[in-house]
């Protein structure tokens, strides 16, 4: 089967499931694993794909999503194009779940994605944490700063670890907020994961010195933390690595 993956998340789940043979392209965002994807044709980025040049690949399957604003006329220029496409929209970690035995399902490896959930399940406890649960924001942006809402696998990655999401229960994937808005819900973990933004430009500065933010806990206990978007903002397998770095965040919290 020729495969054309378009977003990061599912280059990742194809390769995770021992498909990568498969892939004919991905899109330019695509950028792990890195020994996979360097020599592949890649077409534009995931909102700027050039689908004639897909067409020029003969995949016999797309996997896309709509996992960010935009995506949706991508995803209507395959379906005009005539291209076979597997469309994933995760909104839950359990969705996440759904969508690698979709894949594993369309790639004919359904055993494969079996497993692969399983291990991924398995690397994320569920963690009962013996005081209150700290909370977390974990923001996409800073200004404003955008939050991670009820309707998003990081909510659950976050109840998972451990900890609480002071907007867990507004009903949107995220939440844009004001700087006093987020203060406060005094936070007593902040998580950047920012969204286009590489892990190393993260600056805590940028949390600290927002107005009014002083007295904030997450501040005051230096509790600002780096975690890169490729390990949360990516409904896939590296889902287990961001986890990892919430729970060692949350466990530190409650020391």
């Amino acid at each position: 089967m020729r495969v054309f993956s378009h977003t990061c998340s599912n280059t990742e789940i194809v390769c995770a499931l021992g498909c990568a043979r498969m892939l004919v392209g991905v899109d330019a965002d695509s950028d792990y694993p890195p020994e996979v994807v360097a020599s592949l044709p890649k077409t534009g980025r995931d909102l700027d794909l050039d689908v004639d040049a897909v067409l020029k690949l003969e995949p016999d399957l797309v996997l896309t999503s709509l996992t960010v604003p935009g995506h949706e006329r991508v995803v209507d220029a395959l379906h005009a194009a005539g291209l076979q496409t597997l469309v994933c929209d995760p909104q839950s970690l359990d969705d996440v779940y759904g969508d690698i035995r979709r894949i594993a399902a369309a790639l004919a490896v359904s055993a494969r994605g079996e497993m692969l959930v399983a291990q991924m399940d398995a690397a994320m406890p569920c963690v009962e944490p013996h005081g209150p649960r700290p909370a977390v924001l974990v923001e996409w942006w800073p200004k404003p700063v955008i939050a991670a809402a009820k309707h998003s696998w990081v909510n659950d990655l976050i109840v998972r670890a451990g900890g609480r999401n002071p907007w867990g229960e507004v009903d949107a994937r995220s939440v844009p907020l004001t700087h006093d808005a987020a203060a406060a819900a005094a936070p007593d973990i902040v998580t950047m994961s920012w969204c286009g933004v590489k892990a190393e430009n993260y600056r805590a500065e940028v949390v600290r010195r927002r107005e009014g933010w002083a007295a904030v806990p997450a501040v005051v206990a230096g509790r600002i933390h780096a975690i890169s978007e490729a390990f949360l903002g990516r409904p896939g397998p590296r889902l287990v690595e961001g986890y990892r770095q919430l729970r060692e965040a949350i466990a530190a919290a409650a020391v």
